[in-house]
């Protein structure tokens, strides 16, 4: 545990001696805008909350007016909003202190087929005790098509980074998972792959062994302290899936039909999610260690049979996981002996913000905080553009390099961020393709909250047309 905690110090510093420091702009002004551009009709099963932000906390109190029009939506048939503005206007009011003013927006019409009907609010004016201005996002539009772009706070969860969280930008949603939810997950492809849960930092080896119930802690003794992720040792690459996040070079070899050729494999279950509370501007990733458990993968013919016991029993647990094709996994848990809902469908998420296990070269497997994956498996794509290229705001479809885009699941990974600041470094940003061959630029925000505290990123993006 010390070996790996001190890895994890040593390498955040190395990797970010040449760090740069974010431009910060001072503005006398307090400004309003709408924290995202758009919100997709379809997604709001009955009311959602439409959030205004402000650049600080309000000095004063103070409102905002918006305006609304509709095309082809008509107000109390086929949307209402708290408070009521039915007369087109809509006034929200704000009270010293606050850091954001919002209002309810309710879908009258779920379910329903997709429709040409939206509705756009844009900020009138704003009535303060000092200078203010309308600047941002001025304006929001809620309609049935893709996702215009937005800002989006991923709530990891603060310095222990408990969540994994799944973002899908073309309809703006977010879905929140706890990472100790899932040991392995079972591939829904083509392949018969299983993974571990890299954001825990499990690590497997296959034994020369064909029963599970002959395996002892005697006969793996010489393994346990090489199967483990941040041992400096360069070959424990071998324990870990291919953090590019190739399918086809997990740690446990392609489930075989002949099942004489599935061996026993001994796993480290990694560490449980840290509960210390670190230094502010530090992270507490790993708890306890979570010990050594024996699996063994059966192929059946709708999908999977698990054998699993912890290393001293002399008899095993089974499990049955079906292949679902509409989700990039089935997950298991031998912990809490279930399968668990952690990823959306596998169409449904582009970006994952999760704990990692990536890769030194030469130094072998290591653990990361902050990282950010594509949806590889579903067949995202993505791809970093330097600023000195293009700008971010400047950039439009005409800039777009197709040649460019990359497999490699880890293009925003953890270099997005500067630890000693607490920001994102300004002098990259990202291009995504979805599963639907929407692209968009994306922007890393800041890494900390207000506090300074580590564990709240942000991000902004926007559809390049």
């Amino acid at each position: 545990m010390k070996i790996f905690k001190s890895l994890l110090i040593l390498f955040v510093l190395l990797s970010q001696i040449s760090c740069n420091d974010n431009d910060a702009v001072a503005s006398q002004d307090f400004v309003i805008a709408f924290k995202e551009q758009s919100v997709d009709f379809s997604t709001i099963e009955n009311s959602k909350t439409i959030q205004l932000t402000f650049s600080e906390k309000a000095a004063y109190a103070g409102s905002v007016t918006l305006n609304w029009t509709a095309d082809q939506a008509t107000y109390n048939t086929d949307f209402e909003t708290f408070p009521n503005a039915s007369s087109g206007q809509l006034t929200l009011d704000f009270a010293a202190g606050a850091a954001g003013v919002s209002f309810e927006f309710k879908n009258l019409i779920f379910p329903f087929d997709r429709s040409d009907k939206a509705v756009t609010f844009k900020i009138t004016s704003i009535n303060y005790g000092a200078p203010a201005v309308i600047q941002g996002y001025s304006s929001l539009l809620v309609s049935f098509d893709r996702a215009i772009g937005g800002t989006v706070l991923p709530d990891v969860g603060g310095p222990n980074q408990p969540n994994q969280v799944f973002v899908d930008l073309s309809t703006n949603q977010v879905v929140l998972s706890r990472r100790d939810l899932w040991d392995f997950g079972f591939y829904s492809g083509s392949e018969d792959r299983v993974v571990l849960n890299g954001s825990l930092y499990m690590a497997a080896t296959a034994l020369d062994q064909n029963n599970i119930d002959a395996v002892t802690p005697a006969s793996v003794q010489g393994l346990i302290n090489q199967v483990a992720v941040g041992t400096f040792d360069p070959t424990n690459e071998n324990y870990i899936d291919d953090p590019k996040g190739d399918i086809s070079e997990t740690a446990i070899a392609e489930i075989s039909a002949n099942t004489a050729d599935n061996k026993v494999y001994l796993v480290n279950m990694g560490y449980e999610i840290g509960t210390a509370t670190p230094p502010v501007g530090s992270v507490a990733i790993a708890g306890a260690s979570r010990g050594f458990k024996k699996i063994q993968i059966q192929k059946t013919a709708a999908g999977y049979k698990l054998l699993y016991a912890n290393l001293e029993d002399t008899t095993h647990r089974e499990m049955d996981i079906q292949k679902r094709p509409d989700y990039n996994f089935t997950f298991v848990s031998v912990t809490n002996h279930n399968q668990p809902q952690v990823e959306p469908l596998k169409d449904k998420w582009d970006l994952c913000f999760t704990v990692f296990t990536n890769v030194i070269p030469g130094n072998g497997s290591y653990g990361y905080s902050d990282f950010v994956l594509f949806n590889r498996k579903a067949g995202v794509k993505m791809y970093q553009v330097n600023t000195t290229q293009v700008s971010y705001a400047n950039f439009n479809a005409s800039h777009l390099e197709e040649q460019r885009f990359v497999l490699d699941q880890r293009v925003i990974g953890a270099d997005w961020r500067d630890v000693f600041t607490g920001g994102a470094f300004t002098d990259r940003f990202y291009i995504l393709k979805d599963t639907d061959g929407n692209v968009y630029k994306i922007k890393m925000l800041s890494m900390i909250n207000t506090s300074g505290w580590r564990g709240y990123p942000s991000f902004e993006y926007r559809l390049v047309e």
